[in-house]
């Protein structure tokens, strides 16, 4: 193609565009129309009126996120038909709704990302566009089916894997590559493990297939929306943008320290309590935990009664705690069984001593009226309920948890390491979350939480049946007049209390945030390897229909709590319902970064290929001595270096470093340029310091440097260039 052809295509290419984006703004203002419409009510009934503005606003939040970069290429098939692939489906209304612009998942768009040189799918020419903002300021031509052809669109990859990082990660629908596709639309209905090496892009073909199975399954899925679940705040924040940007919203971002609602984590476990934390075991000290606070008096409990004194021996006690636990209801909600055994000796005992000598069993009304006094003056008694509360406490996962760590004692009496005793029991760890999750299922819900729902439904019922007698149906004439009559015309009071109930305005993430129950259509695990057995319980219970998209790189596991095989989680779950698919090609890390890190890696899992960098940068990884009093000094002298380039950067060592985050706190991040501190002092910290090291090698696309101390370099990076004394001088 001349370069005259060139500029007439690409001005061509830009009205054509810009014509997209003229319909995406009418489609915009037709939307907010509507949302501003249904605001205002427009004769719907409220439960019509809420539903209308929920969806209306969805679409507008879908709309508003597709904005940049609308259109990312076209493709040309051998009849001479063009196809415009985007972010979302567009429509001419004007003539029969003809696509403007192919969603890029859908069935038809799929040729854009498979087609080969080898297997050009019927297509003849892809292009793909450079574009910023709404301008399109380039493009590239792949032809198809000739033996010359670019297999793999070379050029638009590496512009993009070459272009500078931004703040957040950015997705990757404009060059999606052929392997990274076939796992996108992936049909598999449990779960899929997809793991890859450093920089493969595991991450963003989660998020690109998250978004597929939302496109082809959204009546089953936007209901109860997506979990996203992440190593780290700074992760979910670098990928929060990827969902909105392809049109998706129904999804919630969280860590694992996140799952349990108004949780704090506030302090971090050492190694061995999070490998004890981390395992099944820990279920069997939490049952005894449990089972320690169900208690018997070692004297007899006194209950002063109006007439006479009973008492609460161990006997009675044991019994009543036997009943209870046989009952095999939560603990919470085994206390009533308790306390009815209870109360059902001391009626009996009181009511045999008030009649004594003159009441026979024989007189049951007698007696039973008795025993209904004797039972008022138990409910009423502050002496009763504090023996019960002693004997048989209601607990709250908190309550119960707290004290086990505070107490050697109550430890050893759960049979639990004392590597989990901590001054502030309350201080929770990440840890501690799936713990707590798991005493919630153990305890239950208390009688009186579950009395004031009781009361709650019955008010609901009772108001409902107000409007019902208000609005005077008569049903059977309803149901007289077959011609008219309707299903929802049958509504019961209970039926009409439950849509009121049923009707919340909140977002799914919202709602979903606040509930520790709510169950999800489908889970994404990045980081998936350093999730422990308890970790997995937990988003087992999140997802019942057990649809899982799984990403992690055993390689990098650092805690020690984490997988070690995909096979040994999941196959308690989903026996023979998960599917593998592996990523071998790096996109991200640079053939020159690449091949520092392949030393390290070979050294802790040698067993673990490398993944293979697709292109190079032409820029030597360095090394640098400093001493304890030159290090702060490099370190500000590298900050303000990379903060006159163009991109991202960040410092990386052990914990302590001064200007620096630790190798986990950068777990799935990439930036241009990293410099990592102290690398002797990142392996030293224990089993899985030298994974944290590859972690801390693995972040950088461009640039990549290494300052040590005094001592020498780990043998692993004895090969890095050696920097001169400045870095302005490079």
């Amino acid at each position: 193609m001349s370069n005259q052809e060139y500029v007439e295509e690409l001005r061509a290419e830009r009205d054509y565009v810009a014509a997209l984006y003229t319909r995406l703004d009418a489609e915009r203002a037709r939307v907010h129309a509507a949302h501003s419409a249904a605001l205002r009510g427009n004769d719907l009934g409220p439960m019509e009126r809420d539903v209308e503005v929920r969806a209306q606003a969805k679409q507008l939040k879908r709309l508003d996120g597709v904005d940049n970069g609308l259109c990312f290429g076209r493709m040309d098939d051998l009849a001479g038909e063009s196809s415009y692939i985007g972010r979302i489906g567009l429509f001419d209304e004007n003539d029969e709704y003809e696509p403007l612009l192919l969603d890029w998942r859908a069935p038809a768009a799929r040729p854009f990302y498979t087609a080969t040189a080898a297997h050009p799918e019927d297509m003849r020419r892809r292009r793909q566009f450079h574009t910023r903002d709404r301008q399109v300021r380039g493009f590239t031509d792949e032809v198809l089916g000739r033996p010359q052809g670019d297999e793999n669109g070379d050029a638009a990859l590496l512009a993009a894997v070459n272009a500078p990082r931004g703040a957040g990660m950015r997705d990757i629908v404009a060059t999606i590559q052929a392997e990274q596709d076939e796992i996108i639309r992936l049909e598999h209905p449990g779960v899929l493990v997809i793991e890859g090496g450093p920089g493969t892009g595991k991450t963003v073909v989660a998020l690109h297939r998250v978004a597929y199975l939302l496109y082809t399954q959204r009546e089953r899925m936007e209901r109860h929306g997506v979990l996203v679940v992440g190593p780290n705040p700074a992760f979910l924040n670098h990928i929060s943008r990827v969902l909105p940007s392809l049109g998706e919203s129904d999804v919630v971002f969280t860590t694992t320290g996140g799952l349990v609602p108004g949780m704090h984590v506030t302090a971090e476990d050492g190694p061995e309590a999070a490998r004890h934390k981390g395992a099944l075991t820990i279920l069997d000290v939490l049952a005894a935990a449990i089972a320690g606070r169900q208690r018997l008096p070692e004297e007899p409990l006194l209950i002063e009664l109006a007439d006479l004194v009973v008492r609460i021996d161990a006997e009675t006690a044991e019994w009543a705690r036997q009943e209870a636990r046989d009952s095999e209801l939560p603990h919470n909600e085994a206390r009533p069984v308790f306390r009815d055994i209870i109360e059902y000796v001391l009626t009996e005992r009181a009511t045999a001593r008030i009649g004594k000598g003159w009441l026979s069993r024989e007189d049951r009304a007698t007696w039973e009226s008795i025993r209904k006094e004797v039972l008022a003056e138990l409910a009423e008694s502050q002496q009763f309920a504090d023996a019960l509360d002693r004997l048989w406490p209601i607990l709250t996962p908190q309550s119960l948890l707290a004290p086990l760590y505070e107490s050697p004692e109550r430890l050893r009496a759960a049979g639990a390491p004392q590597s989990l005793l901590r001054s502030d029991g309350a201080a929770w760890t990440v840890s501690d979350v799936p713990l707590l999750d798991e005493l919630a299922d153990m305890l239950g819900t208390s009688g009186s939480t579950a009395e004031s729902t009781e009361r709650e439904t019955r008010a609901e019922a009772e108001y409902a049946a107000g409007v019902l007698e208000i609005l005077q149906v008569d049903r059977q004439d309803l149901m007289d007049d077959e011609d008219h009559l309707l299903a929802q015309d049958l509504v019961e009071a209970e039926d009409l209390a439950q849509r009121y109930v049923e009707q919340d305005t909140r977002d799914v993430a919202e709602r979903a945030a606040a509930d520790r129950d709510w169950t999800y259509r489908h889970v994404v695990v990045d980081e998936a390897q350093e999730l422990s057995e308890m970790d997995w319980r937990v988003l087992m219970r999140r997802c019942p229909s057990r649809s899982f998209t799984v990403v992690g790189d055993l390689a990098q596991r650092r805690s020690p709590a984490g997988t070690t095989s995909w096979s040994s989680v999941l196959e308690p779950y989903v026996p023979g319902r998960w599917a593998y698919r592996s990523l071998t090609v790096n996109y991200r890390t640079p053939a020159e970064i690449m091949s520092v890190a392949a030393g390290v890696l070979a050294e802790f899992a040698p067993d673990v290929a490398a993944p293979e960098s697709v292109r190079a940068c032409g820029v030597r990884p360095w090394s640098r001595q400093v001493d304890a009093a030159e290090l702060p000094t490099a370190v500000a002298e590298f900050v303000r270096t990379e903060a006159a380039r163009e991109g991202t950067s960040v410092v990386i060592g052990p914990p302590g470093a001064p200007g620096a985050v630790t190798p986990s706190e950068t777990k799935g991040l990439e930036f241009d340029a990293v410099l990592v501190v102290d690398p002797q002092r990142i392996l030293a910290r224990g089993a899985r310091g030298a994974a944290e090291l590859y972690v801390a090698l693995t972040r950088a696309t461009q640039r990549l440097g290494v300052l040590h101390r005094d001592d020498e370099l780990p043998p692993a990076l004895a090969g890095l260039a050696q920097a001169p004394a400045s870095l302005t001088e490079r």
